[in-house]
């Protein structure tokens, strides 16, 4: 068994360098929805599980060839003999089994679980797609910037030299500062440019929705419309003695049909038992498929639900600091964060909350501090005091000429739309002094 499900594995392991471009929902829907879906495939192809899918019985035709014949044509019920009194009183062995009138009766076909192993299949490579896309999208801007930078704790006792054990590679301090300003250089850089990140991921996350609704109806007309209602069936037929509701939508003893010329050229008909060992496994993968979807559903629901209050409310710095902190704990400090997150658009601002879920507090803290440093007062940029506070141990200025001073030119390149002769003039000591 390890064996046969050693190919998904892959999709279960805890990786420490991973780097997180995503929330638990999402994971949800391309993670586990695939792996169990996968699994799912590998249970109904694995005959060592289930023995041979269908063996029927027949006294004048061969084994081999009624079980393929009746494998690859749909068999059937006759829907009459789905009557709970006559499974009770033994008047009939099995729900749907018994004799009929071809041209009176009304019969249910059973071909489905011809296709059951193609179509979880498929639908486990829909629940990827939303996925593939976002990570086309999103092009790896995250993992360039923070891979590496998960210990960064560490770096503190490796002032020259990084540490690399297994995947996992921790940088030295020299490294973590310069990778510091390759971050604050790029969030710079995404206040003006790539305005689409945002909206890409608001898209991936409608999207699961959408392909969960397509699957749920798709595997309701897949079972003949029985699907919505499989799962309290399932529940209610463990609690009262009725016919089990299962066994009419995936019958363990099916019907079949088969034809053949005998000796003297006429066509003689056999009319076979089929055990459907197949279907033993098919009810616990769509019982199980019910309960599953029905939770996706609703966790999906609520992670849009969330999505729309980041969406209305990151500019709101309560909302931002306690969003913060629900992706990864750690404190940052609230005027810096204010000074970061009123420059922010919406895709900036996922941009730096995915950049907390991947970074430590002690990194994210000295990011938020060198932003903050580029985003001063808006209500301050037209001072030229502003430069003084905002330079550590700026002498005075007051009263000395400053007519060709670099002062003049940083105060004029501040504002450039203000007259060069409408600056504070002063006097009383040369400007090729140095200041």
């Amino acid at each position: 068994m390890l064996n046969t499900f050693s190919s998904v594995r892959q999709y279960l392991k805890f990786d420490i360098t991973r780097v997180i471009i995503d929330n638990i929902v999402f994971k949800l829907h391309y993670r586990w929805t695939f792996v169990i879906l996968l699994v799912a495939t590998l249970l109904i192809t694995s005959r060592q599980y289930i023995g041979e899918h269908i063996q029927c019985i027949s006294d004048a035709v061969i084994a081999p060839v009624i079980n393929t014949f009746c494998f690859f044509t749909p068999t059937f019920t006759v829907v009459k003999h789905y009557n709970n009194t006559a499974l009770k009183n033994g008047e009939i062995f099995s729900p749907g089994i018994g004799p009929f009138n071809k041209n009176e009766d009304q019969i249910k076909r059973h071909g489905y679980y011809q296709w059951v192993p193609f179509v979880l299949f498929f639908q486990a490579l829909c629940f990827y797609v939303p996925h593939f896309l976002w990570k086309k999208w999103e092009g790896g801007r995250v993992k360039a910037l923070v891979f590496g930078l998960r210990m960064v704790g560490l770096t503190k006792y490796l002032k020259n030299d990084s540490l690399r054990i297994g995947k996992l590679n921790i940088p030295s301090m020299a490294e973590a500062d310069e990778r510091i300003k390759d971050i604050r250089r790029t969030m710079i850089d995404r206040m003006r440019l790539n305005q689409s990140w945002g909206a890409h991921l608001v898209f991936a996350e409608v999207l699961n929705l959408v392909n969960l609704l397509l699957q749920i109806t798709w595997t309701n007309r897949f079972l003949a419309g029985e699907f919505l209602t499989l799962g309290p069936k399932a529940v209610h037929s463990r609690w009262v003695d009725e016919m089990n509701a299962l066994d009419v939508v995936f019958p363990k003893v099916t019907k079949c049909k088969f034809f053949k010329f005998g000796a003297s050229g006429s066509l003689q008909e056999h009319d076979t038992l089929c055990v459907m060992a197949l279907n033993i496994m098919n009810e616990k993968i769509y019982v199980i498929l019910w309960f599953w979807y029905a939770f996706l559903l609703i966790v999906t629901v609520l992670g849009l639900v969330w999505r729309l209050l980041t969406l209305f409310f990151y500019k709101n710095l309560t909302f931002t600091r306690w969003s913060l902190y629900w992706a990864k704990p750690g404190r940052v400090d609230e005027n810096e964060i204010a000074a970061v997150i009123d420059k922010c658009n919406f895709s900036n601002w996922m941009f730096l909350f995915f950049l907390r879920t991947n970074l430590s507090e002690f990194l994210f803290k000295k990011i938020i501090y060198h932003l903050a440093s580029e985003f001063p007062d808006p209500d301050r940029d037209n001072d030229i005091n502003a430069y003084r506070d905002r330079v550590p141990h700026y002498p005075d200025i007051s009263g000395l000429d400053t007519t060709d001073s670099p002062l003049l030119h940083l105060r004029h390149s501040a504002n450039p739309s203000t007259p060069t002769h409408q600056l504070p003039s002063t006097s009383g000591i040369s400007t090729k002094q140095p200041v």
